[in-house]
C-alpha cells in the first residue's frame, strides 16, 4: 500500500534539539531555528497544496543539496541556511503556480486568516508584513518583548507547562484557530494547514527589507494583481486603506 505524501516528505526525518550561539535549532520534519528578539518569516500552506509529483521533487532536489559539499568560504550553518532557501524557492514557486488546493480563494476564508494574523499585532507582536495567497500564507512578526517576558514568567509559575518558544505559542495560536474558523466556513472537517511551516529568523535590515518586499510582491508576481496594493488581503493593502506607516492591531 503506497504511503500517502505530505509535504514534510521532501526532507529528512529525525528530530534534534540543539542549543546553537544564537538561540534554539530544532528539527522535527522541517529546520526551526528560534533567536531572540529577532523578526521572523513564516509560511503556512494548506494541507495538499503540494502535488505527490512536486513532492517527489522536492525531495530529489533536497537530496541532492544534502550530498553536496559545504562551499568554501561558508559555515555549517550558513550553508544549512542556504539550502533550506533554495528549497523554499522551488516549495514557493509550486504553491503560486501549480497547487492542487487553494482553499483561500474563498474571500470569507482569506479574510479570516488575515484578521487572526492582526489580530495580536500590537499586542503580542509587531506585524511587518503579510500576504494571505490562495493556497498558503506569508508572515514577518517580531515577538514583543514585553509579552515574551509575560510568557517566561507564566512557564515559571507552571513547571510542567510545555515550555514553546514564543514563535511557538504565536504560530500554533493562529494555525489553530484559522483552521476551525475556516473549516466551519467550508463546512468540512479534518486537518487544514500543513502540520508545520516554514520559517526563518531575520539576519539585518537589509534582509527584513527585501522579504518584506517578496511578502507584497507575491500576489503581483502570481499574477494576481498589478500592484501590490490591490490585494486585499495583504499589509500592502492595509497600510494603504489606513494611510499608515506600519500595521498596528485591528481596530
Amino acid at each position: 500500500m503506497a504511503v500517502p505524501l505530505d509535504r514534510q516528505d521532501a526532507y529528512p526525518t529525525f528530530a534534534r534539539k540543539q542549543v546553537m550561539q544564537e538561540g534554539v535549532f530544532r528539527r522535527r520534519q522541517l529546520p526551526h531555528w528560534d533567536v531572540d528578539d529577532k523578526p521572523v518569516f513564516i509560511t503556512a500552506c494548506l494541507a495538499g497544496s503540494l502535488s505527490a509529483k512536486g513532492l517527489k521533487r522536492i525531495r530529489q532536489y533536497r537530496t541532492d543539496l544534502d550530498n553536496r559539499e559545504c562551499p568554501k568560504g561558508l559555515t555549517l550553518q550558513e550553508w544549512e541556511t542556504r539550502k533550506s532557501k533554495l528549497v523554499f524557492r522551488m516549495v514557493d514557486q509550486m504553491l503560486d503556480y501549480h497547487s492542487p488546493v487553494r482553499y483561500l480563494e474563498d474571500d470569507n476564508q482569506a479574510e479570516t486568516v488575515s484578521n487572526a494574523l492582526l489580530h495580536f499585532a500590537g499586542a503580542r507582536y509587531e506585524l511587518l508584513a503579510f500576504v494571505v495567497m490562495p493556497s498558503h500564507y506569508h508572515w514577518l512578526f517580531r515577538p514583543l518583548e514585553s509579552w515574551v517576558a509575560s510568557l517566561i514568567e507564566q512557564q515559571h509559575k507552571n513547571s510542567a507547562c510545555n515550555v514553546r518558544t514564543p514563535r511557538e505559542r504565536i504560530t500554533q495560536s493562529i494555525q489553530s484557530f484559522t483552521a476551525n474558523e475556516c473549516n466551519r466556513i467550508r463546512g468540512a472537517s479534518g486537518t487544514y494547514w500543513q502540520g508545520e511551516t516554514f520559517d526563518h529568523w531575520v539576519r539585518d535590515d537589509d534582509e527584513l527589507s527585501k522579504i518584506i518586499h517578496y511578502i507584497e510582491q507575491n500576489p503581483v508576481k502570481a499574477g494576481l494583481v498589478s500592484t501590490a496594493e490591490e490585494y486585499a488581503w495583504s499589509s500592502a493593502a492595509e497600510r494603504f486603506r489606513k494611510q499608515i506607516d506600519s500595521i498596528q492591531a485591528q481596530s
